[in-house]
């Protein structure tokens, strides 16, 4: 494995300990899905850094999900990672922090948003480290 890309996989896994102490509070769903986005987004450049010389400076995760899967046999859920996306750009912007179409995440949607981060951050930890 390229140190660059074991560098991007460290990164993501901080994002998943951040989300980890943070995860049961109702205050700070949104922040869980921030970081559940940057760690799966983490995860898809580390495949870039692994594979590719260039790795684009782009947050969407529909993107980076459609280039790496030219390299990788893998399937995610696309809806989650549309739903991230989302609220990846709302969170960016005080007046929104991060919600749903009802709302601020829940605490059941932030657990979802960090069980979906954390299985990125495992099928892809796995496959590059073979």
């Amino acid at each position: 494995m390229k140190l660059l890309t074991g560098e991007w996989l460290k990164s993501a896994d901080s994002d998943i300990k951040t989300i980890n102490e943070i995860i049961e509070n109702p205050e700070l769903t949104h922040i869980v899905a921030f970081h559940a986005h940057q760690c799966v987004e983490k995860c898809f450049k580390a495949v870039l850094e692994e594979y590719r010389s260039k790795v684009d400076k782009i947050h969407d995760l529909l993107k980076l999900y459609k280039e790496i899967k030219k390299i990788l046999d893998i399937e995610l859920n696309e809806d989650k990672l549309e739903l991230l996306n989302k609220l990846y750009i709302d969170a960016r912007y005080p007046s929104d922090l991060g919600l749903l179409p009802g709302g601020k995440p829940t605490l059941e949607d932030a657990r979802e948003f960090y069980k979906f981060a954390e299985e990125v951050f495992h099928k892809i930890k796995e496959i590059l480290e073979k």
